[in-house]
């Protein structure tokens, strides 16, 4: 028992505490545990690996703690492990594992140290299954073996608030930029098989548990739907400007709608094409019909937002979207500024800058912020109950560039990168809902999923903005830290439950999740069924 309890905390050390941080050997203290309900004790610390933040534990603490079976072999210098049907084999030096015969990478494999059997702890914890629950705030943690059900604690929720149930958003991403998602390239002018594509697309995810699609309308300055003002995509036929036959919009909003599903229409607003060749481009498409507004930036065409007439264009476009169908809600992604190279524009620059704005950065918010200001309120005069979002970058600003930004390190933001000031946005409540795509794991020190959790979770307090939270199964099997194990996903799910000012959570996307990678499917359904 008392090793359980051992576990039990070098387990939380792993998964909540900055490891890059820490020296090798550390020690947590003020951190109240409950294991199924039951508070434990214990002064038992791990050491970590630095280089990698990787916890390591004993191996014999694996099959105490979890009842685990447990063989160690001198000879080949490997460990196994199996529980209820997994099979974990590592061996020392080498930076992959195999579960059940599959080959998994690592950050740090199993370790002999002065005749004692090191493991990574997340890595087996995860594969064997633990749920945890750790509240920043409180220092609490909550552990579930699977074994029993709890309730979540009455300090585990600030404000007294209980977790959510059932009526939160379950969302994901559905892209059609490059057919990504659907519809396919091989279903290209055939309206019967797009149409049982996207059938077979909603059943799925709502069989997984999901309420929400969020679908790409607008991939590139063009349109899923008849327009008036932009051509057609030529996502749906090959051809930008030719007529699929139908009217997918109308389509998709219907099937949707039958199952009780919501659907929110995603606008890519600034991205004028995803390439910088025009010979292939309608002649209704706004490279062709103002070319003075367009910028080319690795080798990509933008619209610039630096012109007025240009920002009122693509809200004028997004309007039509709003006035003509019976959509769930107005969804933007992250495309305003490109993030990196030379987006030149000194020209709008000196001709707009009417504030007299000293930086061009300055101006570039202020771009942006006027149009968020401009479309939200047109989409609330028109539809006043339509909400009205933004899925921002994850990390807003790094607290190395501004005090009041998130404990991350990482190598853009939102706010200098992209010039979206999403603060503003929220304090104005010029939107409806910021979904910030956090699209790291417990173990990624740069930009820990915990941290910048609590970040956005406290910009949204006090204020009418729904918090939903972007995550990222496309990493799932990746050598990024942490994405080892479809638990990564359920892990963050249940943290989430912990800040009432979380409204749901949303997949990028849905390719990765039909994909099942990990067995998140049956994990995730699993999840939700409870």
């Amino acid at each position: 028992m008392v090793l359980r309890k051992w576990f039990i905390l070098l387990l939380m050390l792993a998964l909540c505490v900055p490891a890059m941080s820490l020296p090798v050997h550390a020690q947590a203290q003020g951190i109240s545990i409950y294991l199924d309900g039951q508070k434990v004790e214990s002064d038992v610390a791990p050491y970590i690996l630095p280089s990698v933040g990787v916890t390591m534990v004993p191996l014999r603490v694996i099959s105490e703690s979890l009842g685990a079976q447990v063989s160690w072999s001198q000879s080949a210098q490997t460990a196994t492990i199996n529980k209820a049907g997994t099979e974990i084999a590592m061996i020392v030096n080498q930076k992959s594992a195999r579960v059940n015969g599959a080959s998994v990478v690592l950050d740090a494999s199993v370790e002999n140290r002065q005749g004692r059997v090191m493991v990574p702890l997340r890595f087996v914890s995860e594969q064997l299954g633990l749920q945890v629950n750790w509240n920043q705030a409180t220092q609490t943690i909550t552990l579930n073996t699977g074994n029993l059900e709890i309730p979540a604690l009455p300090e585990q929720t600030p404000g007294g608030e209980q977790a959510k149930t059932g009526d939160e958003m379950r969302g994901a991403w559905i892209s059609t930029v490059f057919n990504l998602d659907w519809p396919s390239s091989g279903s290209y002018g055939n309206k019967a098989k797009q149409q049982q594509e996207y059938v077979k697309l909603l059943d799925e995810l709502q069989g997984m548990g999901l309420n929400t699609v969020f679908v790409q309308v607008r991939p590139a300055a063009d349109a899923l739907y008849p327009s008036t003002m932009v051509p057609w995509s030529r996502f749906l036929t090959g051809t930008q400007g030719k007529d699929p036959g139908y009217d997918p919009l109308a389509f998709m909003i219907e099937e949707t709608h039958k199952r009780g599903m919501e659907f929110h229409a995603w606008f890519n607003p600034f991205r004028a094409n995803t390439d910088a060749k025009t010979d292939q481009l309608a002649p209704a498409h706004i490279a062709k019909q103002h070319p003075d507004w367009i910028v080319k930036s690795q080798d990509k065409l933008y619209i610039n937002p630096g012109i007025p007439q240009a920002r009122q264009q693509i809200i004028a476009e997004i309007m039509e979207v709003v006035n003509r169908y019976e959509i769930d809600g107005v969804h933007l992604d992250d495309y305003f500024y490109p993030s990196g190279g030379n987006f030149p524009d000194d020209a709008a620059f000196k001709t707009y800058n009417t504030k007299k704005f000293a930086a061009k950065d300055e101006w570039r918010r202020d771009n942006i912020n006027q149009f968020v200001k401009d479309l939200g309120q047109s989409i609330h005069n028109a539809k006043p109950g339509l909400p009205f979002g933004i899925s921002p970058f994850g990390v807003w600003r790094n607290k190395s560039s501004d005090p009041t930004g998130s404990d991350t390190k990482a190598g853009v933001s939102a706010y200098d990168n992209m010039h979206a000031d999403v603060r503003t946005w929220i304090q104005q409540e010029w939107i409806d809902y910021v979904m910030p795509q956090i699209y790291w794991s417990f173990s990624f020190a740069p930009a820990q999923y915990d941290k910048l959790v609590a970040w956005w979770a406290n910009e949204v307090k006090g204020t009418n903005v729904k918090l939903y939270i972007g995550h990222a199964p496309y990493k799932l099997g990746t050598t990024e830290a942490g994405w080892q194990s479809a638990q990564e996903i359920i892990n963050q799910l249940q943290f989430n439950t912990q800040y009432p000012e979380i409204a749901g959570d949303v997949f990028f996307s849905a390719k990765d999740l039909r994909k099942n990678p990990l067995g998140l499917v049956q994990a995730l359904t699993e999840y939700y069924r409870r």
